[in-house]
């Protein structure tokens, strides 16, 4: 291998200053921890009170054995009382050798200048005395006695700091915990610091435009704020000024943070990007000194672009907290946050953005004109979109010469961006289970049975009436589904349990944007088939309807208090579309209006009951083979319905056959028995 010569131009770098591929990165340069030398103290500490506590310590001894054994032999030289407490025996010179053995222990030995041997002598007047009468009986010459009151200062000072000391170090470690991140210090200075993580040219994100699929609207008001920071004089030219501000509406999982991410990938100049709650403290008045100190980071470095996500943590409406009278600090940061965001100073190159799936409920000084300008609605895709995204997420996978695009797109209706990316690796997870070498189609459609119905429990024990009850509760969902012209199309019937649920009617909903009040009649009436079924059969109800009559129950009060749907009640609605009556005590209509909506809810949902029982009865032969086949098979597809009650007159979409296994579900069509 030849070695090149070196560059004399100077080293190549890319925008982003990072690595070619494949070349690892530098470690990071080593942080020296300040806790090292607390811990190098404490040993010192330690080995110093240990060397110099044990080297040349007399030997622990008693009065017996001094009696006995060195007074008797008149080893003793001299006894030294100290602090009152303590006696150390002091040996004569010649007597050393003699008790060699004994003093011999441990890592070293008292030197031969003693002291030699100590021992607790209680009470000093008992010990004077029992010394006095010992020297008497065995006549031996007297001891000196000596008194000596020690200090050890080493014990004494640190007695006195280490209290001390524990009581710093919790308080420390107490306060790093709690101000964790504030302005990247970890300590309690830096509490009231920005939190916020800044990408500039140095450590940009790789996320772009390009790898957002879906959004065609939404990329394109976000991105005309991207180009306003790129090409100011494009707008400013014609008397334009800069937006203050944006903020993504949507629904979860739509991928409002992904355009964020994407706005910080394209924009070539500096992005904060932070959470709602990273404002949040439990010490008052941290909220709005970060933001404070964001928007202090943001003017230094502007033109540049702060992004909020979750901003509904600090953006709620006030007045509307439930703790009376209290003093909110949520409130003041929104406080400070709309003081910096269009107040007396301006903001000259500072664009905030935001997001939320809750927009109801936020402060409306917070929504107006001059703050956040633009209200970017991220909806749920449709099947355009949502073919998109299949695309981008299919990308890492290794796919079958079944699987298509299209068919996924159209088989997901109501899926968010999120749901879409999930139902890719779960699928890639069940062709793994399976030993399988390519991800087929038959995966992801079990992805989508997981994700929307739970986990197949085929163990789950059922008694033989049990199954026969779900069995025709299930047929009838799908007999009156298939003759009611506004049901949606029935897919697939399954009494395998998944989940929570004994059984499930799953459907292919049509993608609309308003709903008919015969549409809806026509879904009250389906999802009721499967009590009538069970009244009508069994001549007696059971408890897996629970979730039926809670969606009709549902269904039927906004028909008649949201949707004007109701001739009694008039065309009048009581739905409160801003948000702003949460905590209210009152409800916005009288007694009497409140009996007159529970006594249509009833009328509607009475009705719809007898029209599932005559369709039902009707319809019992075809209705009995149905269950038969479901007890057979557990799970029965759209060609079996048409073997027996023939083709839907009203299809105006082609529903896959059993072939295609097409499994989906909707929130007003699925069915659950519990």
């Amino acid at each position: 291998m030849t070695e090149k010569k070196p560059n004399t131009k100077g080293p190549k770098t890319n925008k982003t200053n990072k690595p070619p591929m494949g070349i690892p990165n530098k470690p990071s340069s080593y942080k020296f921890n300040p806790m090292y030398i607390y811990g190098i103290v404490l040993v010192a500490i330690l080995y110093i009170n240990f060397i110099y506590g044990t080297s040349g310590k007399p030997v622990e001894t008693n009065w017996r054995e001094v009696k006995s054994t060195m007074l008797k032999n008149g080893d003793v030289d001299k006894i030294n009382i100290v602090n009152k407490t303590e006696a150390e025996i002091y040996l004569k010179e010649g007597s050393y050798e003699k008790y060699k053995a004994k003093l011999n222990q441990g890592l070293s030995e008292p030197s031969k200048a003693g002291p030699h041997f100590t021992f607790n002598i209680g009470s000093i007047d008992v010990f004077e005395s029992n010394l006095e009468k010992a020297q008497q009986e065995l006549g031996e010459s007297r001891v000196i006695l000596t008194y000596e009151n020690r200090t050890n200062y080493f014990t004494e000072i640190f007695s006195w700091i280490f209290p001390i000391l524990i009581l710093l170090l919790f308080y420390f470690w107490i306060f790093r915990r709690m101000s964790k991140g504030g302005g990247g210090a970890g300590n309690i200075f830096s509490v009231g610091k920005s939190q916020a993580k800044v990408f500039d040219k140095e450590s940009r994100v790789s996320t772009t435009f390009k790898e957002v699929a879906g959004l065609a609207e939404a990329k394109e008001e976000i991105q005309e704020i991207v180009e306003f920071l790129k090409n100011p004089d494009r707008y400013t030219k014609l008397g334009g000024k800069i937006p203050k501000g944006a903020l993504l509406v949507g629904p979860p999982g739509t991928g409002k943070t992904l355009l964020a991410k994407a706005v910080a990938g394209e924009a070539d100049v500096p992005f904060f990007s932070m959470s709602g709650s990273d404002f949040v403290e439990m010490f008052v008045g941290v909220g709005a000194s970060r933001v404070r100190d964001l928007f202090k980071q943001a003017k230094e470095k502007s033109p540049c672009i702060v992004f909020i996500d979750e901003i509904d943590a600090i953006g709620r409406a006030r007045g509307r907290n439930p703790n009376m009278g209290s003093n909110d600090e949520r409130e003041n940061t929104l406080n400070q946050l709309l003081t910096e965001m269009d107040g007396f100073d301006t903001n000259s190159g500072v664009i905030i953005l935001a997001a939320t799936n809750r927009a109801d409920i936020l402060d409306r000084a917070l929504m107006r004109a001059g703050r956040f300008d633009r209200q970017i609605h991220v909806e749920l895709p449709d099947m355009i979109d949502r073919k998109e995204i299949f695309q981008v997420h299919l990308r890492p996978l290794k796919l079958g010469e079944d699987v298509n695009v299209d068919f996924l797109a159209k088989q997901t209706p109501g899926f968010s961006g999120a749901d879409i990316a999930n139902v890719c690796n779960e699928s890639a997870l069940i062709a793994a289970r399976k030993m399988k070498e390519v991800v087929e189609k038959q995966d992801f459609l079990d992805a989508v049975d997981r994700i929307i119905g739970g986990l197949e429990k085929k163990n789950k024990i059922i008694s033989v009436n049990e199954k026969a009850t779900i069995a025709y509760h299930e047929a009838g969902h799908a007999t009156v589904s298939w003759l009611l012209e506004h049901a949606h199309p029935l897919v697939k019937v399954t009494i395998v349990p998944r989940g929570k649920a004994l059984g499930a009617a799953w459907y292919l909903p049509e993608e609309r944007q308003i709903t008919t009040r015969e549409q809806l009649l026509d879904e009250i009436c389906a999802t009721l088939g499967g009590r009538a079924a069970e009244e009508l059969i069994f001549k007696s109800v059971s408890s897996g309807a629970q979730n039926d009559l809670e969606k009709v129950t549902r269904t039927s009060f906004a028909m008649v208090s949201y949707f004007g749907m109701s001739e009694k009640i008039g065309k009048v609605s009581y739905y409160d579309s801003s948000g702003q009556s949460d905590y209210s005590f009152t409800k916005p209509y009288s007694e009497k209006t409140a009996e007159i909506i529970d006594a249509e809810v009833n009328l509607i949902i009475n009705k719809e009951y007898e029209r599932a029982k005559k369709i039902l009865s009707t319809n019992a032969e075809g209705h009995k083979k149905l269950a038969e086949l479901l007890l057979d098979r557990e799970v029965i597809f759209t060609e079996d319905l048409e073997h027996v009650f023939g083709p839907r007159p009203w299809n105006k979409t082609k529903v896959e056959s059993k072939t295609e296994k097409v499994t989906e579900q909707d929130d007003k069509g699925n069915d659950t028995v519990a």
